[in-house]
């Protein structure tokens, strides 16, 4: 006997209707209607809100001096923050990976406190350490390097949490291979283990930029709020609906969230096409 063959679907027939998984249409149904509820709807509620005027006065908006001097001041320091958690975020991965010394749950503990700890109470706790009253003498209140502090502190488990499972599962036999046929440990690093980690850092560092992108509550106690020096966008939008604006105040916001969705969509695509070089390797 031979098996049968399911009939091929006719062409023109409706086989992309057709649902296949463990939730089946129902679950699909609940998760596009959460979905559109919590993301899709507020999104474009803000979007029709920026434009409610028409172009012309979406684009006044955004092309206003303070508005333009907070989205640089934003995106500046939010690059800046992005490529420190790139180097040290690796460099504390690699601690919490490859080294053993006393404490070292605590530390792998105190790296997800940024996500637990309300980010204000970040803020009032970076003013206490480098504000005027300093006791360590270091002041960086109302100055950029306040904000790089500030955000650093916010996004740097991004990094860490990226860079630590793709260390963990790293095939050490290759390093010491390479090691016996004496290449030095820079040489080893250069070419076994970053090629390696370069996705998992990527990644890291790009959640980290948009994380960066949208802060408010860690910096507006430790920055000043100082607008055209210390004042970022998220600052500006609550300024702008203090003053009755929020027109103003939307179409920044889509500035952030365009910024931020094509963040996100640079580090889907690499994520991709890194999962389908890994393959063919295989």
């Amino acid at each position: 006997m031979t098996p049968s063959v399911p009939p091929r679907p006719r062409p023109g027939g409706r086989s992309w209707l057709r649902v296949t998984g463990s939730v089946g249409p129902l679950g699909i149904a609940i998760a596009v209607l959460w979905l559109s509820v919590i993301v899709l709807l507020p999104l474009a509620a803000l979007t029709f809100h920026a434009f409610g005027d028409g172009w012309s006065s979406f684009w006044s908006a955004v092309s206003a001096p303070a508005a333009l001097t907070a989205l640089r001041v934003t995106v500046f320091v939010s690059v800046v923050v992005a490529l420190i958690n790139v180097v040290m975020g690796t460099l504390v991965a690699w601690v919490l990976v490859r080294d053993d010394f006393p404490g070292k749950g605590i530390v792998n503990g105190l790296i997800d406190l940024p996500f637990a700890l309300p980010t204000i109470v970040a803020s009032i706790v970076l003013l206490s350490l480098y504000g005027p009253d300093s006791p360590i003498g270091v002041h960086l209140y109302a100055t950029q390097p306040a904000l790089v502090v500030a955000l650093a502190f916010v996004t740097l488990p991004f990094v860490v949490r990226s860079v630590q499972p793709v260390l963990i599962e790293a095939d050490r036999e290759v390093e010491q291979a390479a090691v016996s046929l004496g290449a030095d440990s820079w040489t080893t690093f250069r070419r076994i283990i970053l090629p390696t980690l370069a996705p998992a850092i990527l990644s890291g560092g790009g959640l980290a930029f948009a994380r960066a992108i949208g802060e408010y509550g860690s910096v507006v106690l430790i920055g000043g709020d100082i607008p055209r020096h210390t004042q970022v966008a998220s600052q500006y939008i609550q300024q702008q609906i203090e003053v009755d604006r929020p027109a103003n105040a939307a179409a920044v916001s889509v500035i952030l969230l365009v910024i931020s969705f094509a963040t996100l969509l640079v580090l889907r695509l690499f994520a991709g096409r890194s999962a389908r070089k890994e393959r063919m390797s295989r």
